[in-house]
């Protein structure tokens, strides 16, 4: 039993780095801002359309035929997946010259079955400058990595996740400060604030570090994500509005980020009052006066 529980754990170890140096192969002449939303996105439809397969399982052993049943899904905060956007569906379809096509299908699909998600997920995976052959390998990568379920699953994609986030702001170099605050920073906010109970709001909030790490404190500290904390927040950059709402929905956490607009020109939440404030504003923008 020991030795089962062993390897479990040496084979976690190096996850991350192994999915990028695999996913690299897409990398060829495709900038770090297409790279990243290639392998961004398909980390998020992996991990939907596992929580989903996760939740029809429990449903199918229930028995009572409900495991169509969008509303079975919402109520344990699991996004619905439609068939057509099933990973099985997308995994058998890897090496087809529309394997672009159908990925940018199922992205449409989900969207169109979850409200959160509406014109969020990436959908160019159909261009015709991103090698249809290479996509299939990365698909088969996803396939086959082995995770298992509950909590667990969640937190390898989520370190995947941020990993790869971490690796794109180093490819991008100044301009990755809009979406990305290296997590030791945002983690030493987090423990000085101390956000145990209460409205956590991040005016500047990139790809949502600020609220991931809030939730793993009041995580580490044993409360619950769901009743101890709200999240607000705004970001002027829609694409890097998109990335934090993937990053959020990969570990289930609910947020109130309004639309993507300037905070100091637009403010999405100026009739709210907050508990704490956790920012990292954009040093680096120019005139914003």
């Amino acid at each position: 039993m020991a030795k089962a529980k062993a390897t479990k754990n040496s084979a976690d170890i190096g996850f991350e780095k192994q999915l990028w140096d695999a996913a690299d192969v897409l990398r060829g002449n495709m900038d770090a801002a297409d790279y990243k939303n290639v392998v961004l996105g398909l980390i998020f439809l992996k991990y939907l359309s596992d929580r989903f397969d996760e939740r029809y399982r429990e449903l199918v052993a229930e028995g009572y035929g409900d495991e169509e049943d969008r509303d079975c899904y919402i109520e344990e905060n699991v996004f619905y997946v439609p068939e057509e956007a099933r990973w099985a569906q997308i995994a058998n379809e890897a090496h087809a010259p529309e394997i672009g096509q159908v990925i940018d299908n199922a992205m449409r699909a989900i969207e169109r079955e979850n409200d959160a998600l509406k014109d969020v997920l990436p959908k160019n995976f159909a261009r015709p400058e991103l090698d249809k052959r290479r996509l299939g390998e990365v698909v088969d990568l996803f396939t086959n990595i082995q995770m298992s379920d509950g909590e667990s699953e969640k937190d390898l994609l989520g370190r995947a996740y941020e990993y790869c986030l971490s690796q794109f702001a180093s490819l991008e170099g100044k301009n990755a400060g809009e979406f990305y605050t290296p997590s030791c920073i945002v983690r030493t906010l987090v423990e000085i604030i101390q956000p145990f109970h209460g409205r956590v709001y991040d005016p500047c909030c990139g790809s949502g570090g600020m609220f991931v790490q809030s939730a793993a404190f009041v995580k580490h500290h044993g409360g619950n994500v769901v009743q101890d904390i709200t999240v607000f927040g705004q970001e002027s950059n829609p694409n890097t509005w998109k990335l934090a709402k993937m990053n959020l929905g990969i570990r289930g956490i609910e947020a109130d980020l309004g639309s993507y607009n300037d905070t100091f020109s637009a403010d999405q939440h100026k009739n709210e009052k907050f508990d704490y404030i956790l920012a990292n504003p954009p040093f680096n923008l120019k005139n914003w006066g």
